[in-house]
Parts: structure tokens; sequence; C-alpha cells
């Protein structure tokens, strides 16, 4: 027969054990919580009227290359519209890079809100111009995390794909 010091000690022990899931339970909500607000907040900035501006003055720039930039809008470091609309949107995929890498952001997540195409548009339009920026300051990590972004975003789509269908 069990006594009631040993029916006690059990009780207790199982509202501690009770207690620590909970807990568990409660951090594991505060975090997704806070990166679902993290997220939004930058889906915010990203919706902004100045954010979208500089998204339509980067997609109506025209050059071929580099050189064909500098020559048209001038040296990077000038206070010329296309340089700020530029270090706007790479900035900004920049940190998004970065929080995808910490594991702070989920790169699920991120795909659904963002989506891959509008990524991919700004970075294959900015490419050249960051490649030359790379090569100018000797520097193979200018803008390394928007790159890294649009890997991600574009391994997200390649297995989102579905697969072609194979010959019989």
């Amino acid at each position: 027969m069990v006594d009631i010091s040993t029916f006690s000690i059990v009780i207790a022990s199982a509202g501690v054990f009770a207690a620590a899931i909970y807990y568990i339970l409660q951090l594991r909500h505060q975090n997704r919580m806070r990166q679902t607000d993290l997220i939004m907040r930058l889906y915010s900035d990203y919706r902004s009227n100045e954010f979208r501006e500089a998204l339509i003055k980067i997609m109506n720039l025209q050059f071929g290359d580099y050189e064909d930039y500098v020559k048209k809008y001038g040296p990077w470091f000038s206070d010329e519209p296309a340089h700020k609309a530029m270090a706007m949107v790479a900035m900004f995929f920049e940190g998004i890079g970065i929080l995808l890498y910490k594991k702070i952001i989920d790169a699920g997540l991120t795909y659904d809100l963002f989506s891959f195409a509008p990524i991919k548009l700004y970075w294959e339009k900015m490419k050249p111009v960051i490649l030359g920026l790379r090569e100018q300051f000797n520097d193979p990590n200018v803008f390394a995390w928007f790159e890294y972004t649009y890997n991600e975003m574009k391994k997200r789509e390649q297995t989102l794909q579905p697969s072609p269908p194979r010959p019989q």
C-alpha cells in the first residue's frame, strides 16, 4: 500500500513535470510570435511607398554592365537617386539573408510572404552592379547576403516545383 508521503511526492513531481512542459510550449509559442512579428514588420517596410518607389526606380534603370551603369549614373558614392534605390533594396534583402542564415526567420514563411519572382527580378537586375562593386572594392562580400537570400529562395522555388513527368 502506498503511504501519503509517497503519493504527495508523486503528485508534486507530476506538477513540476507539467509546469516544465507548459513552460517549454510557451517558449516555443513566444518564439513563433516574435518571428511572425519580425517578418510582418519587414513586410510592412517592403510594401511601403518609399520602398516601392525604390523598386520602380531600379526596374526603370537602363544599363548593360557595371561600367555602363557608372557611365550613366555616376560613381557609387554619389547622391544619385539610382544608387540610393539600389542600396535600399540591397540592404533590405541583406537583412533578410542574415536572418535566414541565422534561422531567425523561416525560409518557407519568407518565400510565402515575399515570393521568389520579385527577389529574382531585383537580384538579376542589380547583379551586374553588385558584381562590379565587388570587383571595384576587391570585396567578394559586397551584398553577399542579398545573393544568399536569392539563392535560398531559388532553392525553395525548386523544391516546390512539381517534377516533370517521366518518359514512358
